[in-house]
């Protein structure tokens, strides 16, 4: 009660509110994201007190997690890395005239999750960071493989074609300097540019943004006209309606979220990628799954806000960031004269009780700016796709050149959504190598970290529990689609069905 009474001090109030509107259009912005809008904006935090300044940056960082899905939604580009998962179904299901219908559910699905998270931040801050500690190389590493093993639902029942498609993330993700020794690798005819490797947003909104222009271009030759989308209160009380559908689907995001935020260097990203995966590989219809399955946007969007909030348990309790976003954030706490750690609870209650209370707060009224702008956001549909197509372009090129602003990265996007879309052609799922290109440097560093500090003995990845116990669900996530669709496979031969043409999609 005491952290509510802090919250709602008027310049930390205002502030808070100042910072869910900021944070709702950074987050809608390709590019920018969480990271670039906190870093942003940090040195205004010095204008105001530090408690209303931790506030601000928390409500910017919740804000763009909301965010992240609107340009998802309505242009099929990613808003930030941590909203590539809504992509593939938001847009799906914005392109059959339901835009209010997914971003509803992804503001819904994110207060749910973000609602679920600060509860368990309020009631098991300690305990949960001493587990997260517990986490070393070797459970990491157990972690991404358990990740890798839901790309299969990912990629359907074409095995192949998603293992090709995850190696060749997984290259992508090599590109660079070696992480041990610092020799380049894969530096591709000498361009300096690859030395900082291969960005993934740039290879997401070439995927997702050219990509899919090129690919709706040809399909339609540029007449597309998406339905339009008409909200009214009767919509709205029809599409709350339906939370009951997908309310399962986000507590599960909701608490796997959590847990994958909590792990320090993790954050958001492998957090709604894993959601989206177990999501699809445990549902009844995963056929649906990448065509507007509702459920595939519930079930990122309730994990990534999830995460944001696991991400700072790490940092208030331990100081050590849960993600990019709160290292900066613990840089402005130690330049605001606060250090982060266990005796922050008992030297500073009023800051972290003010900032908790904050997170409920932020949740609430960012849930309210997204309900109540749903319109405006639905408008974007209603342009022709003649002047929609350029301001995607014109997006992509921005969001493209944003993250490290070198021309290279605007090249490499263009290139990567001549290949997103020859790909589509020739029915290859881009989803896995997208996903691989995030968790691949996650997965090689806890190898390597494991392998050096065990001496090459591959035995500590099964001799620890925690990582024996991935491992083995790992296994079970890879066999049980293969398992699926062999009966599915069986049931129709006894009942003398036609088998579908996998090939054919």
């Amino acid at each position: 009660m005491a952290g509510f009474s802090e919250a709602l001090v008027p310049v930390n109030f205002m502030m808070l509110v100042i910072g869910c509107l900021a944070g709702l259009f950074i987050g809608a912005m390709p590019g920018l994201g969480s990271v670039n809008g906190v870093a942003i904006l940090l040195p205004v935090t010095f204008l105001v007190p530090p408690n209303a300044a931790i506030i601000f940056l928390a409500a910017i960082y919740y804000g763009a997690m909301y965010g992240g899905a609107i340009s998802s939604i309505t242009l099929g580009i990613p808003g930030a890395s941590t909203a590539v998962a809504t992509v593939f179904d938001g847009r799906p299901m914005a392109m059959q005239g339901k835009a209010d219908q997914a971003l509803m559910t992804a503001a819904i699905a994110s207060f749910i999750g973000g609602t679920i998270s600060v509860v368990l931040f309020t009631l098991f801050a300690p305990p949960l960071a001493r587990v997260a500690l517990s986490f070393g190389p070797p459970e990491n590493f157990a972690l991404m493989i358990l990740a890798f093993a839901t790309f299969i639902g990912l990629g359907g029942d074409d095995i192949p074609k998603t293992i090709f498609s995850i190696v060749i993330g997984l290259v992508l993700a090599t590109i660079g300097l070696d992480i041990v020794s610092g020799n380049p690798r894969l530096i591709f005819f000498d361009i300096s540019g690859f030395y900082h490797g291969v960005n993934f947003l740039v290879l997401a909104i070439g995927i997702y943004g050219i990509g899919e222009m090129l690919w709706t271009l040809e399909e339609t030759k540029g007449k597309v006209q998406v339905e339009r989308v008409n909200v009214t209160w009767r919509i709205i009380v029809s599409n709350l309606k339906r939370v009951r559908s997908y309310f399962g689907t986000s507590i599960f995001g909701s608490f796997l979220g959590f847990f994958v935020g909590i792990l320090p260097a993790a954050g958001a990203t492998p957090g709604s990628l894993m959601a989206y995966g177990m999501a699809k590989s445990f549902s009844s219809e995963p056929e649906t799954f990448g065509k507007g399955n509702i459920k595939g946007i519930a079930a990122p969007e309730s994990a990534n806000n999830a995460a944001s909030t696991g991400s700072m348990l790490p940092m208030i309790t331990l100081g050590i960031p849960g993600s990019p976003t709160t290292a900066i954030l613990l840089g402005g706490m130690i330049i605001w004269g606060l250090r982060p750690g266990p005796l922050l609870f008992t030297e500073h209650p009023d800051f972290v009780w003010g900032l908790v209370a904050s997170l409920y707060l932020a949740n609430l009224f960012t849930l309210i700016f997204n309900l109540t702008l749903i319109p405006l956001f639905a408008k974007v549909l209603t342009l022709p796709f003649t002047i929609l197509a350029p301001v995607i372009f014109t997006l992509c090129i921005v969001g493209g050149y944003a993250p490290t602003q070198t021309l290279h990265d605007v090249w490499l996007m263009l290139l990567f959504g001549v290949v997103g879309y020859l790909l589509r052609k020739l029915d290859y799922p881009v989803a896995p190598a997208v996903l691989a290109i995030v968790l691949g440097p996650l997965a090689e560093q806890s190898l390597r970290q494991s392998l050096l500090g065990s001496r090459g003995d591959a035995m500590v990845f099964v001799e620890r529990p925690i990582s024996a116990c991935f491992l083995a669900l790992a296994v079970v996530l890879f066999v049980y689609p293969l398992a699926a669709g062999w009966r599915r496979k069986r049931r129709r031969m006894m009942a003398g069905q036609p088998i579908p043409d996998e090939s054919q999609g």
